[in-house]
Formats: C-alpha cells, structure tokens, sequence
C-alpha cells in the first residue's frame, strides 16, 4: 500500500503549485482544513500526520479544481458572512465583506429610525445565498424578513441557509420589486446586478467563469436594477423608512441622482466602504 503525503507536506505542495499558477495560495490551508475537519492549532499540531487515502484523494480532487480557477468558497462549499457559515455554490454569488458593511450600515440606521419600535418589515431584493436577509433577521429577530430572488436555484441554496440558521425567513420568486409590491415596507435592502456588460473584459476569469452572469450584469452601463428600484419604490416605501443598495465604486453620482429624484423630500447618502470606495447608497425617507 503506497503511503499518503503528511498534511504539511500535501499543503506545501499544493501552496507552491496555486503559486505557480498566480493563484491565492492561502486556499490550500483552507482547503485542508475542510478535508481533515481540522482548523487553526489542531491542524498545526497534526502537521505531522498522514492524511487518510481518502482525504488525499479529496484533497487533490479540490486543488486541482482551484487550478482549474474555481473559487476556493465554491471548492467547499462555504463562505461566512457576518461570523456565520453559508451555503454557496454556482447559483448564488459569493457574499463579500462590502455586503457586510451594507447590512452594519442599515442595521445602525434602522436602530435610529426605529427606535421605539422591533417590529419592522424587511426586504431584500436579490437575495442570492440569503446572506443579508438571514443575517438581518438573526441579528434582529422581531423584523419580518422576506426575501426575492429571480433565480429558483437561488431561492433554493438561500432556503437551504435560513434552515441551517434557524432564521424565519420568507421567500419569493420574481423579478426585483414583483414579488414584493402587494404591501408596503419599512426597510427595502438590495445587493443587485450592477457591473456593466463593457466592464467584462476588465474582470477576473475565476467571477466571469464561476459566479452567476445573471447576479453580475445589468444593462444601461450597470444602472438598470437601480433605475427601477428608484422608479417603483416610492408606492411600497413606509414613513419612516430606509433603502440601501450595495453599488459600483464609480456609479455613486448616476444612483444618488436616481434616488433623490424618486425621494425628493428623503436624506440620500452615499457611503465609502472600507477601502475608501463609493460602495452604499441609503436613502431615509423622514416622516
């Protein structure tokens, strides 16, 4: 029987080929802890240990397909989103850490605006994983959450997450406000498809062959899910009440127009992420 690899030698190996490849080496690690179910000082201290026949042969089945430019998230099958695990995979995007400021951002306002009140409604537009709809509800449970997704194969992976959370969550099928406009909300968040179809060329192979086309992509340079949001939420909006969109670093200008023109009377603001970048547009309409 011929003998596996230790674990430090496998992830070497693994590290120096992703290297190669102008690939982050950092998901072999990750990758091992996934196949061995061992993280931080527990697989420090097992360095030294053989990885079972199987683990060896998972292990090299996912690295290759690192190597072959899949996202490490969609190799495991995970991602965390404000401290918790969700469930990704080629029908959902991967959430991002900017997603994650969207959500502290209007969780803050919402604390604000609604101050005398828990029991708000909660929409997310575009849910994908259910990343902001589960996290908004976990982190304030009185909100009655509901979430839409164009995408059915969407929908399921976030039905999938809110069990695995516990979170009440309901979902709707439909195109951005279509599933949402029988009744009228305190709170409307979305992260939509916003890159333009000209910006393609100037994007990561690993997005443009993996994640959903449909989650990325909007027609009118990247401004469509905007212009629409902005069109049809003044009937559905409650006063108080509170939009935030996740936008693209260079659409701050076009989307602040759209939305102080549909809330004429409403404080609009755009928010800098972490990097200093034009990334979130909150629009509070006062009473």
């Amino acid at each position: 029987m011929l003998m596996t690899e230790r674990i430090y030698e496998a992830q070497q190996r693994a590290f120096s080929l992703l290297e190669k490849k102008g690939l982050d080496p950092g998901a072999a690690r990750i990758v091992m802890e996934y196949v061995t179910g061992k993280s931080g000082a527990s697989l420090l201290a097992d360095m030294r240990e053989r990885l079972t026949t199987e683990e060896h042969s998972r292990y090299w089945d996912k690295i290759a397909e690192l190597q072959n430019g899949k996202p490490v998230q969609y190799v495991t099958g995970t991602e965390s989103f404000y401290g918790r695990s969700f469930i990704v995979n080629e029908h959902v995007l991967i959430p991002r850490p900017e997603t994650e400021e969207l959500v502290q951002g209007a969780m803050e306002r919402c604390r604000h605006m609604f101050r005398d009140r828990d029991e708000i409604s909660v929409a997310d537009i575009g849910t994908g994983s259910g990343a902001i709809a589960i996290t908004f509800k976990k982190e304030w449970p009185r909100a009655d959450v509901t979430a839409t997704d164009i995408s059915s194969a969407a929908l399921s992976v976030a039905e999938s997450n809110a069990a695995q959370q516990g979170a009440a969550v309901t979902f709707r099928e439909g195109d951005l406000t279509a599933p949402i406009s029988d009744t009228t909300w305190d709170v409307v968040l979305s992260n939509p498809p916003y890159i333009a179809h000209e910006e393609a060329t100037l994007m990561s192979r690993t997005v443009l062959d993996f994640e959903p086309q449909q989650a990325l992509f909007a027609e009118e340079d990247g401004l469509y899910c905007y212009r629409k949001l902005a069109e049809n939420l003044p009937h559905l909006m409650n006063k108080p009440g509170l939009i935030g969109v996740e936008i693209g670093y260079a659409q701050g200008p076009a989307v602040h127009k759209l939305f102080a023109d549909a809330f004429p009377e409403a404080f609009v603001e755009i928010v800098k992420d972490i990097n200093g970048k034009d990334r979130i547009l909150f629009c509070e309409i006062r009473e």
